[in-house]
């Protein structure tokens, strides 16, 4: 295990490490409180791993109790590369990814179960696994658990440690609503705490913190430039849709940024969380559920794009940098409205409660800032300097949009009124289409155009020279002439018309025309009148050029059999 880690560079105990280490292995129970980053979890995965034994499956000898994915994954990856190659096996559990995997590994055996409170009760109701036979029992980050509401399932889980087992409890606060935990569930344990009030804010690790007066809308372009120039940065906001919104904006910027928080999949949080690792982001644009155990390597820079209210939570922001000893920069952005809750801030934790104006020689003292655009003005002058720079900005786009943007050509009424399906001849300059009754009265004297190529007289029409008892062609009385002739014409080769409505019975009888081939009326009147028994009635010349939809007064009572329903009464 030494020359594991020394591999890892890792020869020197911390503080907190040389202090548990021989309590630890000795058997006792212990609570210790030490920095966030401080190797905490080295100080407990030693004892945890050289301790426990072979597990059967669905019996765990050891359980390490996490309050986030995040911390659970990264506290199973430790205490694996702690235990190899011949050490316990340990397995994470937690949220967010299906229950298959889990449980097949559940029923392989895992000897050292990392897990958050919520997924260990739902595997522990399910029948999937008990802890009657842990021994050895790591409560991490207790007083966020705490924070988090997950006191009570914390206490049903240890109860169910029936077996004598070893408590340790590792937090980087310890207040009173750990102490609950501490009467309870542990046996006289020996305390180890590192450090003062001051220590546990932060001040004992060689992170600097300035507080920025800036105004709302200079807020992104401080960031950009804090992250172009520091390297690896995590920006922490308020809300879940606030980070979401600073990590396209940043994209904008060209910052590659990825937003965590608790609404987006397990999947993309660890995705994120690679991405971050390998460098492929600079920036991990994040809520308070990265505040707890995220450690990444060479984080450099911490920004409060929205100050928490809470100092705990200021307290697990800034740990993300400067951890283990390195240097590293917390900023916290402050705007008017928070000016106020930030010098409340600054009291509890111990600061002077003062803002400073946005300054690079601060910056450059510690980390390597490239050329940005901070400089060390006071705050109107970097407000007016960020107006004039997003300005032009917003007008080179806007200048190359409109350069980009192709000529609008302007169509011509007659293009716009003519379709080629139509058939009809596009307009002439300043002719106007001519109006539904011009083009009636046109195809009347037209003899109804060249389409159908038959006369008035010779067309079958709707009125009183129409039988109604037998039509030979589907004709509707609403419509017109000259819809009727070509919609009857206009059949395709397969015999349908083209409208798509059944073709129209053909009648044989009678001369026919000879321009179409159809029948005439008259004659096929008489054809009918003649096969039916019913002696020819004499014609009776219309009145108007237009048909009429009434029957005619001329009609034959006598010959026309009464009506027999509602329906042929009026027909």
């Amino acid at each position: 295990m030494a020359a594991a880690m020394a591999e890892r560079g890792v020869s020197t105990p911390f503080p907190i490490q040389a202090a548990t280490l021989p309590d630890a292995l000795a058997g006792l129970d212990l609570c210790g409180r030490a920095p966030t980053g401080s190797g905490k979890t080295i100080a407990f995965g030693i004892p945890l791993v050289l301790g426990v034994g072979r597990a059967h499956p669905k019996r765990p000898k050891g359980l390490v109790l996490v309050p986030t994915r995040e911390l659970a994954s990264q506290v199973a990856h430790e205490l694996q590369l702690l235990a190899k190659p011949k050490g316990p096996w340990v397995e994470a559990f937690y949220g967010g990814v299906g229950f298959d995997r889990q449980i097949s590994a559940l029923k392989r055996g895992v000897d050292v179960v990392v897990a958050c409170p919520g997924r260990l009760a739902d595997l522990i109701n399910r029948k999937h696994l008990t802890l009657r036979d842990v021994s050895y029992v790591v409560i991490d980050e207790a007083d966020r658990m705490a924070d988090m509401g997950f006191l009570p399932e914390v206490k049903r889980l240890l109860d169910q440690c029936s077996g004598p087992h070893q408590t340790l409890l590792f937090s980087a606060t310890l207040d009173g609503d750990v102490d609950v935990l501490i009467r309870n569930y542990q046996n006289d344990p020996v305390r180890h705490e590192f450090g003062g009030h001051d220590d546990d804010h932060a001040n004992s690790s060689k992170a600097d913190h300035f507080f920025w007066a800036v105004e709302r809308n200079e807020r992104l372009h401080l960031t950009a430039s804090i992250i172009k120039g520091s390297g690896p940065t995590v920006v922490f906001c308020r809300t879940k849709r606030g980070a979401d919104r600073v990590s396209d904006q940043l994209g904008r910027q060209g910052v590659k940024s990825a937003a965590i928080h608790g609404d987006r999949s397990q999947n993309a949080r660890e995705r994120a969380l690679r991405q971050f690792h390998k460098g492929d982001v600079e920036a991990l644009v994040a809520t308070d559920v990265a505040a707890r155990g995220i450690h990444v390597d060479g984080v450099t820079c911490v920004v409060h794009y929205d100050p928490p209210e809470d100092p705990k939570d200021y307290v697990h922001r800034s740990g993300r940098t400067a951890r283990a000893g390195a240097a590293g920069v917390v900023v916290s952005l402050v705007s008017a409205d928070l000016r106020k809750d930030v010098a409340k801030l600054q009291r509890t934790l111990g600061y002077e409660p003062e803002l400073t104006a946005p300054d690079a020689t601060l910056l450059t003292t510690i980390l390597p800032l490239d050329a940005s655009p901070l400089e060390a003005t006071t705050t109107d002058q970097a407000s007016r300097d960020t107006k004039a720079r997003v300005n032009a900005e917003v007008e080179a786009l806007e200048g190359r949009a409109l350069d980009q943007r192709a000529p609008r050509q302007p169509k011509a009424r007659a293009e716009r009124s003519h379709s080629a399906a139509s058939g009809r001849p596009p307009l002439a300059e300043g002719q106007r289409r001519p109006s539904g009754a011009s083009r009636r009265k046109a195809k009347k004297e037209n003899g109804f155009g060249p389409a159908s190529g038959a006369s008035r007289d010779n067309r079958p029409h709707s009125g009183s020279d129409r039988d109604t008892n037998h039509t030979p062609y589907r004709t509707s009385d609403h419509r017109s002439d000259s819809q009727e002739t070509h919609r009857r014409v206009d059949t395709a080769p397969t015999g349908r018309p083209s409208n798509g409505r059944k073709p129209a019975r053909p009648v044989t009888a009678g001369p026919g025309n000879a321009a179409t081939g159809r029948p005439g009326n008259k004659a096929a009147r008489a054809a009918r009148a003649a096969a039916n028994g019913v002696p020819a009635r004499p014609s009776t010349p219309r009145a108007s050029a237009r048909p009429s939809s009434r029957p005619s007064s001329t009609r034959s009572t006598a010959t026309t059999p009464a009506p027999r329903t509602r329906k042929d009464q009026a027909r």
